[in-house]
């Protein structure tokens, strides 16, 4: 039996999630307006004309057609690449940093989530139910079976991450969203509870640099929303591949 190349497993592990990418791309923009994920087929956004197959294409179809639909010349946005090319990615980064393993087949599908989640929270600044709820679902599911952080873990992580943004809700008044509630507990399920409280660090950290670059670069005030989802996805991605790092730094200068 011959074994693939690394370069050859890297790239079907890329053209899998690239495929993915495009029903991420359903998702992102179907899910908001209450819509059906699974039928009718990919349309055009502008003439709503139906997308064949050999122009859906993840990547290439919108490079051969130079971001435009074939029937009415609208513009397609490059966000539908963009996402492609992060769900390719996504695989083959977490195959190299965690090996091709059970748990790492979880985290792919979990980064994949965060993905949806991301592009939905910064066009519509919400965080459906329907991805957070059943993610932190399978997050316990998984963390019971297959993920490291055991059982335990994933259920202190999820508990511990909704139980300090309900309080922060709360205390705040609302100043902080139910879906930030549900996505910092799907991510304390897979994670585990150690990564809830660098998660939020990360995420305040960078939730505050943007807040400063959109007051003094762009001129908006204090009171201009900026969605929090991506920054708590990004504290998550950081912890996934270097939290133990990071924290063994910290403990190391802490001596």
């Amino acid at each position: 039996m011959v074994l693939p190349s690394s370069l050859t497993l890297d790239m079907a592990l890329f053209i899998f999630g690239a495929v993915v990418g495009s029903f991420l791309n359903v998702c992102i923009y179907r899910l908001p307006a209450g819509r059906s994920i699974v039928s009718p087929g990919s349309t055009c956004p502008h003439c709503d004309t139906p997308i064949r197959w050999f122009d859906n294409v993840p990547i290439a179809s919108f490079l051969i057609l130079r971001g435009r639909c074939r029937s009415c010349g609208g513009r397609i946005s490059p966000r539908y690449p963009l996402v492609e090319l992060l769900a390719g990615l996504v695989p083959v980064l977490v195959a190299h940093r965690f090996g091709l393993t059970p748990a790492s087949a979880a985290y792919v599908v979990f980064i994949w989530a965060l993905i949806a989640i991301t592009f939905i929270d910064l066009d519509h600044q919400i965080i459906p139910d329907r991805i957070s709820i059943p993610g932190t679902i399978l997050g316990l599911i998984l963390g019971a079976t297959i993920l490291p952080v055991g059982w335990t873990g994933s259920l202190l992580g999820a508990v511990l991450g909704g139980g300090l943004f309900y309080l922060i809700a709360v205390a705040s008044r609302g100043g902080m969203g139910g879906g930030d509630i549900k996505l910092i507990a799907m991510i304390g399920a897979f994670l585990g509870w150690q990564a809830v409280f660098l998660t939020i660090l990360i995420s305040a950290l960078a939730g505050s640099a943007v807040g400063i670059y959109m007051m003094a670069v762009r001129g908006k005030g204090r009171k201009h929303p900026i969605p929090y989802g991506p920054f708590l996805v990004l504290g998550a991605v950081v912890y996934l591949f270097y939290g133990s790092e990071i924290i063994g730094w910290y403990l190391g200068v802490r001596g």
